[in-house]
């Protein structure tokens, strides 16, 4: 779901070279759409609703970036990619940006030529198994059969995991997760691998969730954010600076609820006025409206209320906030400074 390291890495680069002269901003504001490349389907983060309607984690930073851009959060065309696909998608200029549960990783910001631009979810890649097998430890998933998604290097942590703990397994390659989930239900293999929140979305889905376990072991780093082309500095930094807002305002307290009041008049916190446009010129700065900020946290609020409506403990996905909480709480979330 991940992390691809069997795309061709020069063709991608090539690609990516020739699509970054071109400033993406001027094509979408030309285009009147954003093109934003998102999952195949993860409940909770990307997939369409029962009215054929994007919803989600990583859909809401597709909307929030239309909404700064084009003041219009359904000027969305959402692009479903796989893991073999995403990024010759993005590489090609056939989506303007990728918010798709990717993992920035060295290979893939330096010889891929991608822009991550920040992080939206730190994640971990786990493992779950029927609970009527009574394993307990990923370490006594010896001889299991795994069912993991190709062209991602989960494929790679699952063989350094069992390799290091001198244990086999047999391989059930699938492309999507919606694949993964049939044949996972199916008894097609044991285990299904992915990042640990990808996991917990797809369990969430199961007739009897309870009937499933999400065995303990995180065994990587995976940390989830939007990516763009290199090259193209002024459409990265619209990107990150809009993840950047969603993330500040939750540090600030403006909400839903308050952002209407707070942006109508200056408050006594410079750094909420920059943010919001009632004071600086950082909208300029960004070729943006001042008041750019407003647009994307008028679709679904700041980071926090995004985290708790899609994927929070109230929802099925039933995830807490751990690594992902502020960092004034103890989380790994921050944004620099708007200023």
């Amino acid at each position: 779901m991940k992390k691809s390291v069997f795309l061709g890495a020069l063709t991608v680069a090539g690609m990516a070279a020739g699509v970054a002269s071109a400033a993406t901003v001027d094509d979408v504001k030309a285009r009147g759409t954003l093109n934003c490349g998102v999952a195949t389907g993860v409940p909770g983060f990307a997939a369409p609703d029962a009215n054929g309607e994007w919803q989600g984690f990583d859909v809401a930073v597709c909307r929030a970036v239309a909404a700064a851009v084009l003041g219009d959060p359904t000027a969305v065309e959402f692009v479903p990619t796989t893991g073999k696909t995403r990024f010759t998608a993005l590489a090609s200029g056939e989506i303007d940006m990728l918010a798709r549960n990717t993992t920035w990783t060295f290979s893939r910001d330096v010889d891929l030529k991608f822009t991550f631009v920040g992080v939206n979810y730190y994640d971990g890649q786990g493992f779950m198994i029927p609970k009527e097998l009574g394993v307990t430890s990923a370490k006594e998933l010896d001889g299991a059969t795994v069912c993991i998604q190709t062209g991602t290097t989960t494929e790679l942590n699952l063989a350094d995991f069992f390799r290091v703990n001198n244990m086999s397994y047999e391989p059930v390659p699938i492309e999507t997760n919606a694949e993964a989930q049939q044949q996972y239900l199916a008894g097609a293999c044991d285990v299904y691998t992915t990042d640990a929140s990808g996991l917990a979305a797809t369990r969430a889905t199961f007739e009897t969730p309870a009937d499933h376990v999400i065995l303990p072991e995180i065994i990587s780093k995976e940390p989830l954010g939007p990516l763009v082309r290199h090259g193209d500095d002024e459409w990265g930094d619209i990107v990150r600076w809009t993840l950047n807002a969603l993330i500040a305002a939750e540090e600030y307290g403006v909400t839903s609820a308050n952002l209407s009041d707070m942006a109508s008049a200056a408050t006594d916190n410079p750094e909420i006025n920059r943010l919001l446009g009632t004071e600086g010129n950082l909208g300029e700065m960004l070729g943006l409206d001042a008041d750019w900020a407003v647009k994307a946290l008028g679709v679904a609020g700041n980071y926090g209320e995004i985290f708790e409506k899609n994927i929070g403990e109230s929802t099925p996905i039933g995830l807490a906030r751990g690594l992902n909480a502020q960092w004034t709480n103890g989380g790994l979330l921050y944004a620099p400074p708007f200023r």
